[in-house]
């Protein structure tokens, strides 16, 4: 097990961030904390890495003891926090060799390593900018490559696209997910959902401070009753002639605001055909439909009864 965690609670006077926290990461997953802002995801990360005490629990990565002093293990860990930080007084080139010197001490391998590093995250055309003269994208990748440049087993990233244009958040995804085909082991933090869905093997939802549901991206959206979500444009109608929809057998929950309506099945049912059906029987007019099944933000509403995103 490359990092496993058993009871881990940590309190800030009366305020306890980890309520007997409990998760385990595998070799070669990349695991999904997911969570909004204030769940403990953060605190989470700073504990495992022991730089932050905390008043119980064990810690234990690469199957030993997690210690202040574990230098041996620190090695083997690449860490990105949400905060850049990097040195403004130093290039590019050498921000990156920097941190990896902290590391790989071998001038002719940590070279080699750089070099690796800034082409993996295409910043070979800024190697001499000062980071004050980089985009807010860019900063981001040479904050990832400052982190993964030692080659470490395992990568730590803490809301890394946070602020960041989709170009730089799909060069960060799409990064991310070759590293770990390279055999690297990823704990990705994170309250954007779409990024976790998309990259993560395994997720875990936090939410004060515990975990409340983990698995797979399947398993989790089969934990809930929400099944496929239609949503229906219409016109001419108040939302009071749509209400009967609820009583169709399999429907879950009616929504209607506005011209949008937006209907709720039961896990494994479809309700399309009849919600057509009772438009046209009732005369309210729809134009656009869409279909789709439920979300990670569907399972985090459903098991905790708040929107993902609230506080984020």
């Amino acid at each position: 097990m490359v990092v496993k965690v058993e009871n881990l609670v940590k309190r800030y006077g009366d305020l306890i961030a980890l309520d007997h926290l409990n998760l385990s990461v595998g070799e070669g997953e990349v695991f999904g904390l997911l969570g909004p802002n204030g769940s403990g995801k953060t605190t989470a990360i700073n504990c495992i890495l022991s730089l932050l005490k905390y008043d119980k629990g064990d810690i234990e990565v690469f199957d030993k003891p997690m210690t202040p002093t574990a230098y041996e293990l620190k090695r083997n860990i690449g860490i990105i926090f949400q905060n850049v930080a990097v040195f403004e007084e130093l290039t590019v080139y050498e921000n990156i060799d920097y941190f990896c010197g902290l590391y790989v001490t071998d001038k002719l391998k940590r070279k080699q390593l750089v070099e690796e590093a800034i082409d993996f995250v295409g910043l070979n055309d800024f190697c001499k900018f000062y980071p004050k003269k980089l985009s807010g994208g860019l900063l981001r990748r040479l904050n990832i490559a400052c982190g993964i440049a030692h080659k470490p087993k395992l990568i730590i990233l803490d809301e890394p696209t946070v602020a960041v244009d989709p170009q730089s958040r799909n060069n960060i995804l799409e990064g991310i997910q070759k590293l770990n085909r390279q055999g690297t082991t990823i704990i990705y933090t994170s309250h954007y959902m779409e990024e976790v869905e998309q990259i993560c093997t395994r997720i875990a939802i936090m939410d004060k401070g515990k975990i409340v549901a983990s698995g797979t991206k399947e398993e989790l959206k089969g934990m809930i009753k929400t099944g496929e979500k239609i949503t229906v444009e219409i016109f001419g109608a108040e939302c009071a002639q749509t209400v009967g929809i609820k009583n169709i057998a399999g429907v879950n929950s009616v929504e209607c605001v506005g011209n949008t309506l937006v209907v709720k099945s039961q896990r494994g049912k479809n309700n399309l055909t009849e919600v057509v059906e009772y438009l046209k029987q009732h005369s309210i007019g729809y134009g656009k439909i869409f279909c789709e099944l439920p979300t990670l933000n569907d399972v985090f509403l459903e098991i905790t009864g708040k929107q993902l995103r609230d506080n984020a």
